[in-house]
């Protein structure tokens, strides 16, 4: 394996700044696991004045890790699939919202990892893997390609492991865990799932723009009365989303009483949201930590700068997020008449 390619900070600071309009992007995305992902990339497909969408990868996932902590939940249910039915079931996941929307799935969706990392060393080749690799090479150095990582990281740590000229290349948009300077356990899913896969991550240099999901990400919650009202009735794609609220696939393993008014929270819109309008996710730059094999944050000094969000603002992100659906409603009844 080729060393991973090593800047001073100033080329950090350069490459995180904010993205110029219209960045280009990839999405990585374990889309069958809840129902975040789907908003998420609902809301990346209609912004296409504000993103250039050059792909979706399938990424797997799995909550058998979690099945002893969740003794109640019945032992066959869909979210205990093994990653590599999970990363197949978000590959269909993907195309059904493509569908949804009237975008063409062909050439723009693709298969990835079929399981995580065994090592920091050896990458679970994918075509998710391989066009990412094809992708970020092909671009203009001045001008990187955005990977918005929505699961886990498995497809992008084994294209880096693979190629690791695209450290220069790229830019990593990843939301997950806790706060770099929190001291607690990141009992994250996106995280956890394949722990030697995030140590690459944030081992390898590429710059990176953490979004942490517990207290910044947390934020994003979702009422079933807004879900009602600003969702319900929005298109196909917006009759989709709020049967998705309200069957969530998580219900198959969470004691959820759907009886009394609740919420959720939509965590995967922060990073669309960074990249559509960055103040709407307030960042610093920060010393990206390293991850330990106990899952906590090791402070050390002389690591590559980061950008971490410390804030988000919840309602304008939701308020853009509504009015496109409500502008996909009126272009059906558009075409309709």
């Amino acid at each position: 394996m080729k060393p991973f390619p090593t800047h001073p900070d100033d080329w950090y600071r350069a490459r995180l700044a904010e993205p110029a309009p219209r960045p280009r992007i990839v999405i990585d995305t374990d889309a069958a696991n809840e129902i975040d992902d789907q908003f998420a990339l609902t809301w990346a497909l209609q912004s296409p004045d504000q993103l250039a969408i050059e792909a979706v990868y399938a990424t797997p996932f799995s909550f058998a890790h979690r099945r002893d902590q969740l003794p109640k939940a019945p032992y066959d249910a869909p979210p205990f699939n093994p990653p590599d039915v999970g990363m197949r079931r978000s590959l269909d996941e993907i195309r059904r919202v493509f569908g949804l929307l009237g975008v063409e799935p062909e050439g723009k969706a693709f298969a990835g990892s079929a399981g995580y990392l065994t090592s920091r060393t050896e990458p679970r080749p994918s075509d998710a893997a391989e066009h990412l690799i094809a992708l970020a090479r092909a671009s203009d150095a001045a001008d990187p390609l955005y990977v918005v990582a929505l699961g886990c990281v498995t497809n992008i740590a084994s294209a880096l492991i693979m190629a690791p000229d695209i450290v220069d290349r790229i830019v990593v948009v990843w939301t997950s865990a806790f706060p770099s300077h929190a001291p607690h356990v990141n009992a994250s899913f996106n995280l956890e799932q394949d722990l030697l896969a995030s140590q690459v991550l944030f081992d390898c240099g590429v710059p990176l723009v953490y979004l942490p999901g517990y207290h910044v990400g947390a934020q994003l919650r979702l009422s079933l009365a807004e879900v009602d009202r600003h969702v319900r009735g929005k298109g196909a794609i917006g009759d989709y989303l709020h049967q998705l609220f309200t069957h969530n696939p998580l219900w198959a393993i969470l004691d959820i009483d759907t009886r009394q008014p609740y919420s959720w929270v939509i965590w995967d819109l922060i990073c669309i949201a960074w990249l559509i309008d960055p103040s709407w996710v307030p960042c610093e730059l920060v010393r990206t930590p390293r991850l330990g094999d106990d899952f906590r944050w090791n402070a050390v000094a002389d690591r590559p700068l980061m950008r971490e969000a410390h804030a988000v603002l919840r309602d304008d992100i939701f308020n853009d997020l509504f009015s496109k659906l409500a502008g996909a409603n009126i272009s059906k009844h558009i075409r309709e008449v």
